[in-house]
């Protein structure tokens, strides 16, 4: 009894797992492969079909390279702004509550907060921005931040910028307080300067995390939904039409439910390799730290 007691504790941790991630995991790709429809119980088996249909459609390819811009530029800008935020507060003194209380504060509210206040100050009729812009001069007629197809994913990159670089920050700065301080003592004696104390003290230390990191917002970068849906709906057009986008149309304008399951399939594959290929380069960072 006592040897089946952990398995029984660990029963109901399992059956939740089997609920929300393996089951719709499993129906996806199931309906993959078949003509299922919101408009219909009944379905039939299809094989590839759903697939070659996808992959052969333009607006997959063109939903597919905005998600690629969205999450690269959204990690990358995430993590300069969350280093930058955490290497200041590494050294502030004074106030130092009060910094990283006021810092974190975007990623404390919920996104549908954050999407319509953001939609509401970049507005080209009564947004703030523009008023502000067009008060002090500096334009002469309101600049459509969400409506220009070409400035629609840059105003996004910089809400979410906005919204996602407190996590960064906070981790940073958690293996920050890890870093030895004699280290940073020896390198000064040294003759070292700040910049070479952070590359070859600071960066060493942190990299696992950051790494960690990279793979955590790539990850939930390229699976957003709700963010882009609730500012643009993936428009201009398709200018900021991700591949949730894409599914979320497929799925539910278009009815074609075996087609959605299939995209999200295709979208759970390339995480799926994407995240490997990051932890491969983590594992062989962490050997190369530990034979350093």
């Amino acid at each position: 009894m006592e040897r089946r007691l952990p398995v029984i504790f660990l029963l109901p941790a399992l059956l939740v797992v089997f609920l929300l991630l393996l089951y719709p995991v499993v129906s996806s790709l199931y309906y993959s492969v078949t003509d299922k429809s919101l408009l219909s119980d009944v379905y039939q088996f299809v094989g590839v079909n759903n697939y070659k249909s996808i992959l052969t459609d333009s607006d997959f390819w063109t939903a597919f390279r905005n998600s690629i811009v969205w999450t690269v530029f959204s990690v990358l800008f995430q993590l300069l702004v969350g280093l930058t935020a955490a290497l200041c507060l590494q050294h502030i003194k004074r106030l130092r509550g009060f910094f990283r209380t006021a810092l974190i504060i975007p990623w404390a509210f919920p996104n549908i907060v954050i999407a319509f206040t953001w939609k509401w100050l970049m507005n080209d009729l009564y947004g703030y921005v523009n008023a502000v812009l067009m008060n002090l001069g500096l334009i002469d007629s309101p600049i459509l931040f969400l409506a220009n197809p070409k400035l629609a994913m840059p105003t996004l990159l910089l809400i979410n910028t906005w919204f996602g670089f407190p996590f960064m920050m906070v981790s940073i700065l958690a293996a920050l307080q890890a870093v030895p301080k004699s280290e940073y003592e020896a390198a000064q004696i040294d003759g070292a300067n700040a910049v070479q104390s952070f590359f070859f003290i600071t960066l060493p230390h942190i990299r696992i995390v950051v790494g960690l990191l990279v793979v955590l917002r790539t990850i939930w970068a390229f699976n957003n939904f709700d963010l882009v849906f609730l500012i643009t709906g993936g428009g201009p057009g398709t200018a900021t039409e991700t591949l949730p986008i894409y599914a979320y149309l497929t799925g539910w304008q278009l009815n074609a439910l075996g087609k959605a399951s299939a995209v999200a399939t295709i979208l759970l594959v390339f995480l799926l390799l994407v995240s490997l290929i990051y932890l491969k380069i983590l594992n062989r960072m962490d050997k190369g730290g530990e034979s350093e």
